[in-house]
């Protein structure tokens, strides 16, 4: 545990640093939302005058495709905003988006199952409502842990209850028992999880995937996976269009789906808050009387479209869809390699780790079951002695930030997440410093 000693010699003023605490009036920092986090370290920044190692929130820190940006313009220009858009999306987004799915998830969509959201934050938020309200008794769902906090936050938001366990212990062969434990039960209607995995940046394998697909089709439980980081595991080049291997995906075993993706990573077009909800066909028509007790069609695709989606927001940024319809064009036609400007996040990861692991501290979540993690936009740090929401706390003093694994479903309570995107590479002398003295303060408690 930290004692008021350790505090004398850090790179940030404590009385700066405990004084923002406490105006965030936050009893346990450790647990904090990230944007909770980031309000503190903005505010221990302004009044200290001193950069902080900024790795709390999963902010692209790549600029935009200028594809998006120059496709925005022009629609700018010729007058979209001023017009309400088609709440099921822009006819050559939905074209565009439709052979994204098959070119680089080598999955057959049709594009009328392609709708826009707002960021795939509004997708995931939209579909945990409308999937809840299919089946009468079937209103879980089955969180794939460690998360994405937000997607829990939605559920409470809407007053949903959900199951949830670290799947860390039960890669492989243990998976399929842990999962139908859960389904057996009877209440679940869907499983959700991102993958590449936020916080930990695990990838399922096929096999596992596939073993998620069959029980979603033996327990009729949808599934709701999040493609944020899509084509981001960069062991493998996952980068060519209609080229294997493709990304990973249970969809490509079961036609109980919906995907979300984003733009936000992927394009780095995280601003204009637009991505992509994937509807199976199978899913989309969807008929079930429940359905009426909300909305004004049984149809599950009229449901979440013209009743969840029109309610949330009316329609998508119009300009937006145009910048994104660009985007996904030009990497459909193999003119734009985006998986390629995104390499930079794995070339960071992998010294800023070492950075870490140099100084005391280990790499939490390590393995893909054989397979060491790959590098990427996250990893998990711990350090000896420390809980998470403790280690937290602590790096605040020496100008570091992150969030703890405890926000995250994680069972790993000992550690953090940390986030690359925003780490420049001229702040690297100034991580390895600061990690030192870190190290030289705590290595003798």
């Amino acid at each position: 545990m930290k004692t008021e000693s350790l505090h004398k010699d850090t790179p940030i003023d404590p009385r700066i640093v405990k004084s923002n605490i406490e105006k965030s009036r936050i009893k346990n920092v450790g647990r904090a939302s990230i944007r909770e986090i980031k309000k503190i370290i903005d505010g221990i920044q302004t009044e200290s005058g001193i950069e902080f190692i900024r790795m709390e929130m999963g902010i692209p820190g790549l600029p935009p495709s200028k594809i998006g940006t120059s496709a925005e313009i022009e629609a700018i220009k010729s007058g979209v905003p001023a017009i309400y858009p088609d709440i099921q999306g822009v006819p050559r987004l939905k074209t565009e988006a439709s052979r994204f799915v098959k070119l680089f998830i080598n999955l057959d969509v049709n594009a009328e199952y392609c709708v826009p959201t707002v960021g795939s934050m509004q997708a995931g938020f939209a579909a945990l409502m409308t999937v809840n309200r299919i089946w009468e008794g079937k209103t879980k769902t089955l969180f794939l842990d460690p998360g994405f906090p937000v997607h829990k936050q939605q559920v409470n938001v809407l007053g949903l209850k959900y199951e949830s366990f670290d799947v860390y212990n039960y890669r492989g062969d243990k998976l399929k028992e842990k999962i139908e434990g859960y389904l057996k039960k009877g209440d679940i209607s869907s499983i959700l999880y991102s993958n590449p995995n936020n916080p930990s940046w695990i990838c399922f394998t096929e096999k596992e995937l596939k073993v998620i697909a069959e029980l979603a089709d033996k327990y009729n439980v949808i599934i709701l996976e999040d493609l944020a980081y899509i084509a981001m595991d960069f062991r493998n080049d996952l980068s060519k269009p209609g080229v294997p291997p493709f990304q990973p995906s249970a969809a490509r075993y079961t036609g109980n789906y919906i995907l979300f993706i984003s733009s936000s990573k992927a394009f780095s077009y995280a601003g204009e808050r637009i991505g992509m909800m994937i509807i199976s066909e199978k899913v989309f028509n969807i008929s079930s009387p429940a359905l009426k007790k909300y909305y004004t069609s049984d149809l599950f695709g009229n449901a979440m479209i013209f009743g969840t989606l029109y309610s949330l927001s009316s329609g998508v940024c119009h300009s937006a869809q145009y910048a994104l319809a660009a985007m996904l064009k030009a990497a459909n036609d193999g003119t734009f390699d985006f998986v390629e400007e995104l390499k930079e996040y794995r070339d960071k990861a992998a010294v800023m780790k070492k950075l870490f692991t140099d100084n005391g501290f280990k790499i939490v979540y390590d393995m893909d079951e054989n397979n060491p993690i790959a590098d990427g936009f996250y990893f998990t740090v711990a350090y000896p002695g420390y809980s998470g929401e403790e280690l937290l706390e602590e790096l605040m003093y020496y100008g570091i930030s992150a969030i703890s694994l405890s926000i995250t479903g994680s069972e790993r309570l000992e550690g953090i997440r940390a986030c690359v995107s925003l780490i420049r590479k001229d702040q690297f002398p100034q991580l390895e410093y600061r990690l030192k003295k870190f190290n030289e303060h705590h290595n003798a408690e």
